[in-house]
């Protein structure tokens, strides 16, 4: 990333407290910390760095750490690596005055603590839950569109920022954004 190979625009966070399949443990679970991926190519999951016509990656010789020490045959390396210190957003922009503050205050705002109590209170048919996921999306829609159009940055470096947009993660909750919005008042 510091010589440019990986842009930040070509990442995601799966932020802390998001559910997330552990591919270790086989199962979802909640991350304890920020997840940074490179996102996929198009609407798949495939990396977007994989070229699927020369079978390979673009940028092998750069690969990422993960890359480098993953054997399918061998899991030892990358599971203790998995464990380890990873690299946070905080660590790519915490120096950056003003936008470590947006992602801070997003991350107040849009905890996946309090989403999943709120998605529970739904299940529930608690009025106060629903009403209140309902302002964490537009809050999350909006400041990702803000940022973008004061110009702080583009459209797909949302993704980094602020991690997955909500409406996408609360779909594998069990909720259903367009019900969100059809109820609004």
């Amino acid at each position: 990333m510091d010589e440019g190979i990986i842009p930040l625009n070509h990442l995601y966070t799966i932020r802390r407290g998001e559910p997330a399949y552990d591919n270790i443990a086989g199962a979802v679970f909640p991350v304890s910390d920020d997840l940074i991926k490179i996102k996929g190519a198009g609407d798949t999951w495939a990396c977007l760095y994989y070229d699927d016509v020369l079978k390979g990656c673009r940028i092998y010789g750069d690969r990422p750490v993960e890359c480098r020490i993953l054997k399918c045959w061998d899991t030892t390396a990358i599971e203790a690596m998995y464990r380890s210190d990873r690299l946070t957003r905080k660590d790519l922009i915490g120096g950056v005055p003003g936008l470590w503050d947006l992602v801070l205050d997003h991350q107040a705002r849009c905890g996946y603590e309090e989403i999943g109590s709120l998605v529970a209170g739904i299940r529930q048919g608690e009025a106060a839950s629903l009403e209140r996921l309902r302002t964490m999306v537009r809050y999350d829609g909006s400041l990702r569109q803000l940022v973008v159009e004061k110009g702080l940055t583009g459209t797909r470096m949302t993704d980094f920022l602020f991690g997955r947009p909500m409406v996408d993660t609360l779909k594998p909750m069990g909720v259903n954004v367009r019900d969100l919005r059809r109820h609004q008042t």
